[in-house]
This record gives C-alpha cells, sequence and structure tokens, in this order.
C-alpha cells in the first residue's frame, strides 16, 4: 500500500509551487500591512499647524537632495527612548503628507534633523554649512562654501510649487505666481537655512 505524501512536503520539494504559493503568502500580508494605511486618517490628513513650503524653503529643499544632505541625515524619530530624549517627540506620518519625495531616510551619519528648525539661529547655520568644524570639531561633515555665492533666479520655482499642487499641497494662485520673486536673488546658503529652519515645527 502507497503511503500518502504529505502535501507540504510536495510544494516544498516543487521549486514552481514554492515560488508561487510564497509569491501569495507575501502579496497577503502585503495587502493587509499597507492597504488599511490609505484610509487612515493618521497616514493622509496632516497634522494641525502644518504649513506648506514657501517659496525659498522649497528652493532650500531641492538644494538640501542635489548636495545629498539627506544621505547623511535622517529626518525621522524613532519612537525609542534615545532617539526621542534627545530629539523631541517621535515623527509622525501626518508631519510628512505634503513630502515628495520623503526624506525619512535611514542613514545616520549626522544628527536627525527632523525638529532642527529653531534650535540654531541662521548665523549658526551659515557658519556650520561653512565650514562645520568651527562649531562642531569633531564633525565629519563636508563644507558647503558654495552656497553663499550661488544666486537663485527662481524661474522654474513657480513649476516646483504647481507640480506640489498637483499632489495636493495647497498652494494658491497667488503663492506660484510670487514665487519666482520670492526667491529671485537671494542665495542657496539662504534658501537652505530657510528650509531647515522649517523643520520640525508642527508638532508641538
Amino acid at each position: 500500500m502507497k503511503k500518502n505524501k504529505n502535501r507540504h512536503e510536495l510544494v516544498e520539494k516543487n521549486t514552481f509551487w514554492l515560488i508561487v504559493f510564497t509569491v501569495i503568502a507575501v502579496s497577503f500580508g502585503g495587502l493587509v500591512e499597507i492597504v488599511p494605511l490609505f484610509f487612515s486618517k493618521q497616514t493622509t490628513e496632516p497634522v494641525e499647524g502644518l504649513k506648506p513650503y514657501t517659496a525659498l524653503q522649497m528652493e532650500g529643499r531641492d538644494i538640501y537632495i542635489r548636495d545629498g544632505c539627506h544621505v547623511c541625515h535622517s529626518q525621522m524619530i524613532r519612537p525609542f527612548r534615545a532617539e526621542t530624549e534627545r530629539y523631541g517627540n517621535y515623527s509622525l506620518a501626518g508631519e510628512h503628507v505634503w513630502e515628495h519625495p520623503f526624506l525619512w531616510g535611514s542613514k545616520r551619519t549626522g544628527p536627525d534633523l527632523a525638529r532642527i528648525g529653531g534650535r540654531y539661529s541662521d548665523e549658526w547655520h551659515r557658519v556650520h554649512l561653512i565650514n562645520p568644524r568651527d562649531v562642531v570639531p569633531e564633525s565629519n561633515m563636508p563644507s558647503f562654501p558654495w552656497l553663499e555665492t550661488n544666486i537663485l533666479d527662481g524661474k522654474l520655482t513657480p513649476d516646483k510649487l504647481r507640480i506640489f499642487r498637483d499632489f495636493g499641497v495647497p498652494y494658491t494662485d497667488a503663492d506660484i505666481e510670487g514665487a519666482t520673486e520670492a526667491v529671485k536673488g537671494k542665495t542657496e546658503m539662504e534658501a537652505l537655512i530657510a528650509y531647515l529652519q522649517s523643520l520640525g515645527h508642527a508638532l508641538k
């Protein structure tokens, strides 16, 4: 009399079916975890007090991305005591609903910047960006002296705000129309500092 083979064993020994059932299991698990987030107010609606970036802050954000600041600095405070005591309240999804792309990051070479806004003066940031070791002697952050000499013309700034409005960020026509004048003649240093100073104010 033939011994009945265990069905689980049949799947394990058949590469094709093992792949098929693994994909099904992972897909189902992913859907169960991810789909509810699309309908949760905590992840789809901005926290109270969240404001869109100004034209100058938006340019600063682009400079932040261009110069790779997000590679070494995260903007997501995890709910660990070591991080909340150092940086402040842990990050909430509602603080980032207007971020495209989000800049949470995972590489923590430098300190987290999620709540850096207002912690230091504009002058501190300027000195720090020109030569970080002038204010933090042990810093291994590179210098960014060109930010003081590069001047913004603002030609593309209205387009940037317009694109973000298409993503749901509440920019008005007046915001978009005045974007060029708001940044024209400003240095990249001013823009980046304006962006850094805007971070972390939405959550009290």
